[in-house]
């Protein structure tokens, strides 16, 4: 702001309102005219620059206060226009204050020295000892994270990585912080060192220490009461509430911890929910959600996930201390009282009952229960596949995506069934069935690592991969031959099934909500090395590039498992053999929905009345349900999954129609 000196009579009216300066030429106003009046009791300790109060306040309840300055203590200040500040016990130091912004009732806030205001902070993630270090600030993405974390394995990519993030830090290092325009920090006690964004709200918070607010009018930040937070970023639209305490921590866009939460260096991505539990060294990808008190993550690699109430891992087996880690990917779940002693990595969408101390490795058997049964972990691969909840989940994250900040940093893929999964089911059947023929079609119990699998469970786990492989495979040949024309020849069909790129083949990897070819993500660890990335944008620009031609990348993929699972080469394919998987496609779908449908009435027997109509007859009982939950079969799930039937079938009909017309 251009400023001028005050002039004589503006500062006999200041020292008449019981203000006073060290040295009155180290005031300054860009005011052409400056209200003395809105001034009261303000100390200018040093160099003060001051804009034009001319301005109401209004506060929460309605209460209207004039702008201004009143009692209060300023060294190397810049106050914004309108701005209201009153009520310092101590004084504010080195601090350029954006305009209508309000202070009030706050004991300290200052910077000393020179400051980077929580970027470059170092977070041992996942391993207490160190290793896996994070340098968190402001654009830190969920992606370039889990590179940082998980591909220790090339030590020139990561230091090319750490450089970057410590030349952001250093271009953020300054000896004055900044409190946005449109920002209330309201009875709150000390603020050292911590730049807040624009509209955000800061009340009651003990202590905040080393850190940065990344808030704007699209995604303010909320920090209450009681909250203690060092050595952190908290990034656009999140929320740190009712005695929240937080050291070494990035927290992503709209996450929400309160209830006493408590986390040390962890990570936490994109709608994370921490409340009552505990965490420490972990990498909690997006949507990692856990609610319940005595639950505590710990060295973890985490993302869609529920923590149950009780939740625990060790990470140590007393001897060398803390060093080990673990993984549940995407769309894992503890149940409640649920333990497991790391290392241990559990497969995506998988369920987890019971204490395990056996160090199972279930990747390749994702959508599985693991049940503790008088001490040993009892495996049922692809049960969760057939439960109402997985299907719930899916539909429900990407309604609870809370991001409002156009500009966001993590890219998150909701699919349930991708190539990574997919991937995963066909090692799935490639193992159970090298199982079933080691130890013989008859065996009772068959043994895979530290976990026992039913022979039930073995083949009804070959015949829900198979199942969901189809579903998924016939999804995808469907979608590209949505505008075929009726009557295409079969040249017609394979030109439609071409893939558009070659990136795609080969091995696929969840970067915490990103789903991605291997051999993709390798060229951009080449690339790091290279130095081919001039900040942290261009790799996050990249990163989004990845995420936004995941279709494309998913038919190359897709296109080249057609002929090991239905016998089917795409460059040669016919018309008959399209409507063949079609065929096998609305079988598999019909399926699936018809055993999500038997599941969902589970939740509407009679036993699941229980504690209804506590006082009545069973026809209280049945109705008092009734009035709760609704009946069956106007459940919005069920209408849902009925109404799938009949558009997948009819999708199903009309292609067999269109390449069947003329024929």
């Amino acid at each position: 702001m251009e400023c001028r000196k005050l002039n004589p009579s503006e500062i006999s009216a200041l020292e008449a309102a019981g203000c006073k300066a060290r040295d009155w030429s180290e005031v300054l106003t860009s005011a052409k005219v400056l209200d003395t009046s809105r001034l009261q009791c303000v100390n200018f300790l040093g160099s003060v620059r001051l804009g034009t109060f001319d301005k109401d306040i209004i506060l929460p309840g309605g209460i209207r206060k004039p702008s201004g300055i009143r009692f209060a203590s300023l060294s190397n200040v810049s106050v914004g226009d309108n701005c209201l500040i009153e009520n310092i016990s101590n004084y504010i130091a080195n601090y350029d204050i954006g305009q209508e912004s309000c202070i009030e009732n706050v004991d300290l806030m200052y910077v000393e020295g020179e400051c980077s205001f929580g970027n470059g902070v170092e977070v041992s993630v996942m391993n207490e000892t160190g290793g896996r270090e994070v340098r968190i600030y402001e654009r830190l993405s969920a992606q370039v994270a889990y590179m940082l974390t998980m591909y220790r394995h090339r030590p020139e990519a990561i230091a090319h990585l750490n450089e970057l993030a410590s030349r952001y830090a250093s271009e953020k290092k300054s000896t004055v912080g900044r409190i946005g325009s449109h920002v209330t920090i309201r009875n709150t006690r000390y603020i050292n060192g911590v730049c807040i964004g624009d509209h955000a709200v800061v009340s009651g918070a003990s202590r905040l220490r080393n850190g940065t607010v990344v808030s704007n009018a699209s995604a303010p930040v909320c920090i209450g009461h009681g909250v203690i937070a060092d050595d952190f970023i908290i990034c656009s639209g999140s929320s740190v509430e009712d005695n929240t305490t937080i050291g070494k921590c990035f927290i992503g866009q709209s996450c929400h911890f309160g209830h006493g939460y408590s986390a040390t260096d962890s990570l936490f991505f994109s709608n994370c929910q921490g409340e009552n539990g505990e965490a420490c060294a972990i990498f909690a990808g997006p949507f990692t959600v856990t609610h319940h008190k005595s639950t505590l993550l710990i060295a973890g690699m985490f993302s869609f996930m529920n923590a149950g109430s009780g939740s625990n891992q060790s990470n140590h087996m007393y001897k060398l201390g803390p060093i080990h880690q673990g993984i549940l990917e995407r769309g894992a779940k503890t149940a409640s009282d649920s333990y497991i002693l790391w290392p241990a990595r559990v497969g995506a969408f998988s369920l987890v009952m019971g204490r395990h101390v056996a160090h199972s490795d279930t990747t390749n058997l994702p959508f599985s229960y693991l049940i503790e049964q008088n001490n040993t972990t009892y495996l049922v691969p692809a049960v969760n596949l057939r439960s109402v909840g997985t299907i719930r989940d899916a539909q429900k994250w990407p309604k609870r995506d809370g991001r409002r900040d156009p500009d966001r940093l993590d890219n998150v893929n909701f699919n349930l069934l991708s190539p990574f999964t997919i991937q995963k089911m066909l090692k799935g059947i490639e193992l159970l069935k090298n199982l079933q023929y080691s130890s013989g079609e008859l065996s009772d119990v068959y043994s895979f690592h530290s976990a026992k699998i039913k022979n039930s469970s073995l083949r009804h786990g070959i015949e829900l991969y198979q199942t969901a492989i189809t579903k998924f495979l016939g999804n995808s040949l469907i979608k590209k031959l949505e505008d075929l024309p009726a009557g295409a020849s079969d040249d017609m069909i394979r030109a439609a099934l071409a893939p558009e790129i070659a990136e795609g083949t080969g091995p696929w990897v969840d970067m915490s909500g990103m789903i991605a070819p291997k051999a993709v993500i390798e060229d951009v660890m080449d690339r790091i090395e290279k130095g081919e990335f001039a900040d942290v944008e261009a790799l996050n620009a990249r990163f989004a590039d990845i995420h936004q031609s995941y279709y494309t990348y998913e038919w190359t993929w897709a296109r080249e498992q057609y002929k090991p699972f239905f016998g089917i080469d795409p460059d040669t394919i016919t018309s008959a053999e399209v409507i063949s998987i079609v065929e096998k496609w609305k079988e598999a779908v019909i399926g699936l929905d018809r055993i999500l449908y038997e599941d969902a009435r589970k939740e509407f027997n009679l036993a699941s009345m229980t504690g209804f109509g506590a006082d009545g007859t069973k026809e209280d009982k049945e109705l008092d349900f009734e009035q709760v939950r609704g009946d069956f079969e106007s459940n919005a799930f069920v209408t849902a999954v009925l109404d799938h039937i009949k558009a997948k079938e009819a999708l199903g009909d009309e292609l067999i129609s269109r390449l069947s017309a003329g024929k």
